[in-house]
């Protein structure tokens, strides 16, 4: 299953054949974070720096989001890593770039927000050049579902176009997100969000539920224990890699997301199928494992394509098991 990634840890990506890119568009955010091995204070974050960071060893990727006057030239370098395009990054004068401060509890499964600015964010219009919109990938990352649509009623060249979201949009504007997942390949949400999305008892009803109103593929995020991908040709789960030592799990699941994506998005001139889904579920799987290691984007910035197929190649390792003979008794 171990395929190589697209290009060496310092040169730009090289882009798959027949490929215009992917587009990402969602928040480009300073975070603060407290858990219970350490803090850092206004470290870059936000989700489409984390899924670009990801999606990056295997696409270009075109990020899509506004920064304040307070966005440094450093942090943009950062998000810029394997040769990510922030021609469409926009930065509002006078603005502040969004924030958000939180605190994790002690096995890092709970977490307490302590302060969210907006920011830029609040009146945010996605700007996208023409290169953005004909991208054959897109992922709408977790805002508005309205500005969701939006971007998706542009990319009209998309082959594959895949979003998050949060409890937020479903407890204020179902109506507008069921639109949008209506109108889009994959969704990518947590385990808890799809059983409320569809007042399901359990993720396997909740992701057939939402199977059957459009998109050709569905995967909860289950956090410490993994992800579930579901199709209408089948089924298919990973845990999580095993680590020891996990500090921050800000950004994993859009880190996983761009994993995921950034693999389907060099291989969009092949079937989009459920193998093609599979094998991208365990890159995605791979680099959120990575994620998790440091705070932020410390890790995944600096990580080097052989890193990730190695991992790759231990999670299909510790996976497999057809090979033990079935032996019962009677």
């Amino acid at each position: 299953m171990v395929r190589a990634l697209r290009h060496s840890a310092n040169a730009p990506p090289q882009v798959a054949s027949g490929s215009m890119a992917l587009t990402v568009v969602g928040s480009i955010a300073y975070d603060s974070v407290r858990t219970p091995f350490g803090h850092r204070e206004r470290m870059l974050g936000g989700a489409a720096t984390h899924f670009a960071l990801a999606a990056s060893f295997f696409d270009e990727v075109r990020a899509v989001g506004p920064v304040g006057d307070d966005f440094t030239d450093a942090d943009l370098a950062i998000l810029a890593t394997r040769g990510t395009s922030t021609d469409d990054v926009e930065r509002v004068a006078g603005g502040e770039t969004f924030f958000w401060a939180g605190e994790y509890g002690w096995d890092l499964n709970s977490r307490d927000t302590l302060e969210t600015r907006l920011g830029v964010f609040e009146t945010f219009e996605p700007k996208l050049s023409d290169a953005s919109r004909d991208a054959d990938t897109v992922f709408l990352a977790n805002i508005q579902p309205d500005i969701q649509q939006a971007v998706r009623d542009q990319c009209t060249n998309a082959r594959f176009v895949a979003m998050d979201s949060m409890d937020l949009w479903i407890d204020i504007a179902k109506e507008s997100l069921e639109k949008v997942i209506s109108s889009v390949d994959c969704v990518i949400l947590n385990d808890a969000e799809l059983r409320q999305l569809t007042r399901k008892p359990n993720l396997v009803a909740a992701a057939r539920e939402v199977l059957s109103w459009g998109p050709k593929a569905v995967v909860g995020k289950q956090g410490e224990y993994g992800a579930a991908l579901f199709t209408k040709d089948g089924f298919f789960s990973l845990p999580a890699y095993p680590l020891e030592n996990v500090i921050d799990p800000t950004g994993a699941g859009d880190t996983f997301a761009g994993g995921f994506v950034g693999y389907v998005a060099a291989h969009t001139d092949q079937e989009i199928n459920h193998d093609l889904l599979v094998r991208a579920m365990a890159y995605g799987t791979a680099l959120a494992s990575f994620n998790v290691e440091e705070f932020g984007t410390e890790r995944v910035a600096r990580l080097a394509p052989r890193e990730v197929l190695v991992r790759v190649a231990e999670l299909e390792r510790i996976t497999r098991f057809t090979d033990v003979p079935l032996e019962l008794r009677g």
